[in-house]
């Protein structure tokens, strides 16, 4: 394909040579340039890639995108663009042939609640017998297969390359988590998704190489609504109003549980704590403004803040036409993993394992568990190692207020001793009277859990959640809490 045919959907100056110089691919790593490629030279926060594009030229590349002026190689051909990343998503589609548009596609965009919401519209969407792609914090899935990505939005590239994927392996939908920062960094640069939805925003990823303030976080997430065709947004949040006011969506639909004013388009109510053997979750109804048709649903998640992704995704699917005995089996079994996950249940006690790794969001959870009513409250967690203290301290205050039991034990220690970690957390939770023990060895502490549990229990594995490796100086085993509950469950004949 000629250069000039990659830069289609592009405004360019031809700072020097022939844009019919051809092109097999677009590249912006220079360990992947070679000659028959594209080169995009990106400035990041460390590393700015202008400054060696004579190394680059030296492997034998002839055609380059910049978006300063630069020392040009003799014999290349160069174009400027305003916006370097924005070049590179475009021409990205160009290169997969926009594979996102033979799909239903969703973005997601939210500070909490992405990625569990995500999984229960896929749990839906496959109930309903629809075979569905998604990327997001836990990766890019693609029928079994699991890729791991660098960024809840990956590159626009890998984005690309993804769509392509899952269009191949006949994927009818693709669920794709969208970030503030990805969207600031115009990773989703030229996509338009058939429908955007939007959970909530609360002030995070504010400070160096993230976002300046609040408000430059929030007029990132609020573009999402400039992006699709169909909007679903929580009406609940208190930004409501700044996140759709610069919409320009064709439809926007509502979701939220709030007593008083107008009701939104889908409205949850009667909300019931389960905890039965083999079930713990939720019970609520989801009624229709538009047909006054009222669903009785069942959420195979505990927690409060849960059913609000559930209405995020029950939302979405009905606006999508997706049946009801869909989206009651859908969110009945859905799974997510490492997050409010059960991994175990019965009538001798339930074990959730949760990715909860610091004092807000252990607070959060450990409150969640307590409206269930356990026997006791049991928390198995330990606190990463070179990282602030000031974490630890305040897991170990917390822990010693809210559970009942705590097991201190390793998480990714890192380059630090177990047992100083350990010894920082017990520093805070001492004083606060709660029991506790001291198990070093994370397999030997969550054998621990079981072996001593009582009936009624709740015990908690934080931490962790989805990882599936411990780095322990430097080096990462496999290690993942489920699969050590499932040995444990096993071996202990619960």
């Amino acid at each position: 394909m000629k250069f000039r045919e990659w830069l289609k959907d592009l405004n360019y100056e031809v700072l020097q040579g022939d844009l019919d110089t051809e092109a097999e691919d677009v590249v912006y790593d220079s360990r992947k340039a070679v000659p028959g490629t594209i080169f995009v030279c990106l400035k990041g926060t460390r590393i700015d890639s202008h400054g060696f594009i004579g190394d680059v030229a030296a492997q034998g590349v002839k055609a380059f995108v910049v978006e300063r002026d630069v020392e040009l190689p003799e014999g290349t051909t160069v174009v400027k663009v305003a916006s370097s990343r924005h070049a590179l998503a475009m021409m990205s589609a160009v290169r997969f042939g926009n594979p996102i548009r033979k799909m239903i596609s969703v973005g997601v965009t939210g500070t909490k609640g992405k990625t569990t919401a995500t999984h229960m519209m896929k749990a839906i969407l496959e109930a309903a017998g629809k075979k569905v792609g998604m990327i997001g914090t836990t990766g890019a899935v693609i029928g079994d297969e699991v890729f791991p990505t660098m960024n809840t939005t990956p590159e626009s590239y890998q984005l690309q390359e993804y769509f392509s994927k899952m269009a191949e392996a006949g994927c009818e939908y693709v669920l794709m988590e969208v970030s503030s920062q990805g969207i600031k960094m115009h990773r989703t640069d030229g996509l338009e998704f058939d429908y955007g939805v939007f959970t909530n925003i609360t002030p995070d990823h504010i400070g160096p190489d993230e976002h300046a303030d609040f408000e430059e976080y929030l007029y990132y997430k609020s573009r999402l609504f400039t992006m699709c065709r169909t909007g679903i947004a929580n009406r609940d949040d208190e930004h409501f109003e700044a996140i759709v006011k610069d919409r320009t969506c064709g439809k926007l639909y509502t979701y939220g549980r709030k007593e008083g004013g107008e009701k939104p388009d889908f409205y949850g109510s009667r909300l019931r704590f389960v905890s039965e053997p083999g079930f713990v979750g939720t019970e609520f109804d989801l009624e229709e403004k538009a047909t006054g048709a009222v669903m009785d649903l069942r959420l195979g998640l505990p927690g409060e803040f849960n059913v609000d992704n559930a209405l995020a995704a029950a939302s979405l699917c009905r606006a999508m036409g997706i049946s009801e005995d869909a989206i009651r089996e859908g969110l009945e079994h859905v799974r997510v993993n490492g997050r409010m996950e059960i991994a175990y249940s019965s009538e001798k006690c339930t074990v959730i394992i949760d990715y909860a790794h610091n004092a807000v969001s252990m607070e959060s959870l450990l409150e969640t568990l307590r409206a269930y009513h356990p026997k006791r409250l049991v928390c198995v967690f330990g606190s990463g190692g070179n990282r602030s203290k000031e974490r630890r301290y305040s897991m170990g205050e917390i822990g010693g207020k809210m559970a009942d039991l705590c097991i201190l034990t390793a998480d990714n220690s890192r380059y630090e001793k177990t047992e100083d970690i350990i010894a920082d957390i017990r520093s805070h939770l001492e004083p606060t009277g709660g029991a506790f023990v001291e198990i070093p060895d994370r397999r030997e502490a969550i054998y621990y859990s079981l072996s001593h549990a009582q009936p009624g229990d709740m015990i908690a594995i934080i931490g962790k959640g989805h990882e599936d490796y411990q780095e322990i100086n430097g080096v990462r085993t496999h290690f993942l809490d489920r699969e050590v509950v499932e040995e444990a469950v096993k071996e202990l004949g619960l």
